[in-house]
């Protein structure tokens, strides 16, 4: 299974196996991983699973629809140029070692 990193803020990072056409939200979401909120569940109706994807990755994942871009139009931190929403990233052996940051804020 592909290794997912979820850094927070702090710098600690959590290492997690995630199964292929998970989502990197629900590979959080069901191991615990504190600052993704997720509040939608992954219905792309929120932007509480909002992550920074380690530029490294950027080209192995397809760019933001027009959804997820307006979305992310209202999250809570700062919005970077590598920002998405992890429910809209699926696991893929392709991104195997991916990391994510975790901002600050969701809400």
């Amino acid at each position: 299974m592909p290794e997912i990193v979820y850094r927070r803020p702090d710098g600690a990072e959590r290492r997690i196996e995630v199964a292929e056409g998970l989502t990197v939200m629900l590979g959080a979401v069901r191991n615990d991983v504190r600052g993704i909120e997720a509040e939608c569940g992954g219905s792309l109706a929120c932007a509480t699973c909002h992550v920074y994807v380690d530029p490294a990755f950027a080209d192995r994942l397809p760019p933001p629809d027009a959804d997820e871009e307006e979305m992310l139009s209202a999250v809570a931190a700062e919005r970077r140029p590598n920002s998405r929403l992890s429910c809209q990233l699926k696991v893929t052996r392709d991104l195997d070692g991916l990391v994510v940051e975790i901002p600050d804020r969701q809400l």
